[in-house]
């Protein structure tokens, strides 16, 4: 008789401590889980959106300070902001005038129309003396790759600095004009990197001695304030054609 009752107070203490083991088990996931969900949302703090998909706060035509609000070639349409393609080579370019960026990580997404052109400036300078952005700020290249009517060198090409670097790239991971693509900018001093789509397709020194070279026997040789700004604003080029943008956000590193 008596094993009998020990037998059945060691099954219920196994029972019991397995059913603990359980909880135990569930409190740490849960644990886990909230870690994760604080760490997650800590990373997301760190992002600053300069675009909410509701209104253009902050952005302004290139060059007019005392502008209130886009100019009329941008338009907020369906939770992104959109050029009307009025801009070209000189004039409709937007920047956000709220403040100036150094070192930084900008993520957004865009969609580009048929034969499309267009681009993403940063370390933009303000000038009279400048007629555009590209005059000091460098370009990663927006562009219509299959589909633009003239033939593109390869410094013209999609995800581009554009007139410094050539830009590697798969032609399977370009989207179809109308699809949302994603470029990344991480600048640093020390190191400068551009992504399409999640595929880096460039990466340079800023300021190097080839950097330097570059920027002498190229596209820049005769504008002598191209790259030359530690910091600036960040811009988005009209270059005649409609192009959308939407979750415009940025990282200070």
């Amino acid at each position: 008789m008596k094993k009998i009752i020990l037998s059945i107070f060691t099954l219920a203490c196994l029972v019991a401590c397995k059913n603990e083991g359980k909880d135990s088990d569930k409190t740490e996931i849960k644990e886990k889980d909230n870690v994760e969900t604080i760490a997650a949302n800590e990373r997301d703090e760190q992002w600053q959106y300069l675009f909410d998909g509701e209104n253009a706060e902050g952005w302004r035509g290139f060059n007019e300070k005392n502008a209130d609000g886009l100019p009329e070639g941008w338009v907020v349409e369906n939770g992104t902001l959109k050029s009307l393609g009025k801009g070209g080579d000189i004039g409709g370019d937007i920047v956000y005038g709220e403040e100036k960026f150094e070192n930084f990580e900008l993520y957004l997404e865009w969609k580009i129309s048929q034969e499309g052109n267009s681009g993403v400036f940063y370390h933009v300078v303000e000038d009279e003396a400048y007629d555009s952005p590209y005059y000091a700020a460098p370009e990663y290249q927006i562009i219509d790759q299959k589909g633009f009517p003239q033939e593109l060198k390869p410094w013209q090409s999609i995800g581009a600095d554009y007139g410094m670097y050539d830009p590697e790239y798969d032609e399977d991971n370009l989207k179809e004009v109308g699809e949302w693509n994603t470029t990344r900018i991480r600048f640093t001093q020390d190191k400068v990197t551009y992504w399409l789509n999640g595929q880096k397709t460039v990466e340079f020194e800023p300021w190097s001695e080839e950097w330097e070279q570059r920027k002498k026997e190229g596209k820049w040789k005769d504008f002598p304030d191209y790259g030359t700004a530690k910091s600036g604003l960040i811009g988005l080029q009209d270059h005649g054609s409609y192009t959308w943008f939407r979750n415009i956000k940025i990282k200070k590193l």
